[in-house]
């Protein structure tokens, strides 16, 4: 597949897809959000609770999560129609680079923590920014403390093919250097948009119809 690598720009309020593809093409999870800002290479987004959201199942409906390992990453899958449920998530992803930083906040709005999901950049198109998800992932709490997530995934994600050794080498670099951004309490992880807060008067973003078929 030929990624677009055309600019496109985005004003505060504008409804984008953030979709994440696989490296053959097909597409996976899309997460409609609603734009805070945008220079035409670093998007900062909400993705607000109860927006509906692309997924994709086993043919027989079950979620990648509820099938074994070794079945997780390879298979058919149909697209499904989810919900962002629980938190808002503030999301800031540049086009360049190899991950992009959540803030997850309660229901409440209190800042919960960051949430530094590694992925493979893949450009715009004139719905939104292009993603693959790399797995591997690193959560930061507010007390600036971290851990790896999903390590146990990836053996089974490299035989299926959703990355090579070189990409996971790279996205693998990435989450080092957030890791040491975190321990210095550098920026994204030095309270910046802690505070922050959807503009009340938007209204829950739409999913195209035409993703679910």
């Amino acid at each position: 597949m030929t990624w677009n690598s055309q600019r496109y720009q985005w004003s505060s309020g504008d409804e984008v897809l953030y979709s994440f593809w696989r490296l053959d093409g097909s597409l996976g999870n899309v997460h409609p959000a609603r734009v805070v800002s945008d220079d035409g290479d670093e998007l900062l987004c909400w993705v607000l609770p109860d927006t509906p959201v692309r997924t994709t199942t086993s043919p027989d409906g079950r979620h990648p999560r509820e099938l074994p390992l070794a079945e997780r990453f390879s298979g058919p899958r149909v697209p499904a129609l989810s919900t962002w449920r629980g938190t808002s998530t503030l999301r800031l992803v540049h086009e360049s680079r190899w991950s992009s930083v959540w803030w997850f906040f309660k229901p409440s709005g209190e800042f919960r923590n960051w949430y530094v999901n590694l992925e493979i950049p893949r450009g715009r198109d004139e719905y939104g920014v292009r993603r693959v998800d790399g797995v591997l992932d690193v959560e930061v709490m507010a007390d600036g403390s971290w851990s790896w997530k999903d390590e146990d995934e990836l053996d089974d994600a490299l035989a299926a093919g959703r990355f090579d050794h070189a990409e996971l080498a790279k996205l693998r670099a990435e989450g080092e250097e957030m890791i040491s951004l975190a321990k210095d309490g550098a920026f994204p992880f030095d309270g910046t948009y802690c505070d922050a807060r959807p503009d009340p008067s938007w209204s829950v973003p739409k999913l195209p119809a035409h993703l679910l078929s």
